[in-house]
């Protein structure tokens, strides 16, 4: 799974939270050391903003939005050369926009170069924070496992595991080839623990083909050998190793 900031490939994105300092320990009643209130110093030395009280919005304004998306994603028909296709209604404005601005339309070049720039800025600074986040999730967790084998204790399994967060610095995207929720990691292991045992059969089977010499033996332990290496392959694209 990919985490580039595009909108693609971000199902079930995790919260990438680095360890907590090690030598404080965070849990209920012991907020983090740098979050903590001070003697003399008010929670919310700023106060409460003027018109913010407890303040959500109208019912009518959360309608307008439903209405817009509504609208904005309404499949509709149109003319794509000597076809008609159905594309949704925000698709085909900007389709009309980009072709009105490859004719030449001045206010239609100068609206899609903003609209465009604009996307590709929110674009890249999603992506520009999701690899920061990833960095210091990754390094962060590493030290912390590398803290508790030095000491003896039995480091921690965070999810995802830093083991698993891969960084392609070269195009700035965040791969994650482990699991990320506790459901992923039950069905993580499953799968684990299957690419073992038909490891270990094909170990089985390849010592007995090196020591048989029957002809027979020999053509049935190979079929099953490739049978064997086929399914692993399948496998080792959701576990390598």
């Amino acid at each position: 799974m990919t985490a580039d900031g595009t909108g693609q490939g971000n199902r079930n994105l995790p919260a990438l939270r680095p360890p907590p300092a090690a030598d404080y320990e965070v849990g209920y009643g012991k907020p983090p050391a740098h979050s903590r209130f001070r003697k003399g110093q008010s929670g919310n030395p700023r106060g409460r903003p003027k018109g913010a009280r407890n303040r959500l919005p109208a019912p009518q304004e959360e309608k307008l939005k439903e209405i817009i998306l509504a609208e904005s994603y309404r499949p509709i028909t149109v003319r794509d050369g000597g076809r008609e296709v159905t594309v949704p209604m925000a698709q085909a404005v900007m389709r009309a926009i980009a072709v009105k601005a490859a004719k030449g339309d001045h206010r239609s070049q100068r609206l899609f170069t903003e609209i465009l720039s604009a996307t590709e800025a929110d674009r890249k600074r999603l992506s520009d924070e999701l690899l920061q986040t990833a960095i210091e999730y990754k390094t962060g967790w590493e030290i912390e496992i590398d803290r508790c084998k030095a000491l003896g204790i039995k480091p921690p399994e965070p999810l995802p595991h830093p083991d698993h967060v891969q960084i392609d610095f070269a195009t700035g995207t965040v791969h994650f080839t482990g699991p990320i929720t506790r459901e992923d990691k039950a069905h993580y292991d499953k799968l684990a623990a299957m690419k073992a045992g038909l490891e270990d059969d094909l170990a089985d089977i390849r010592e007995e083909l090196a020591k048989t010499k029957d002809p027979k033996i020999r053509k049935v332990a190979r079929e099953e050998i490739r049978r064997l290496e086929s399914m692993l392959a399948r496998f080792r694209k959701v576990i390598p190793g």
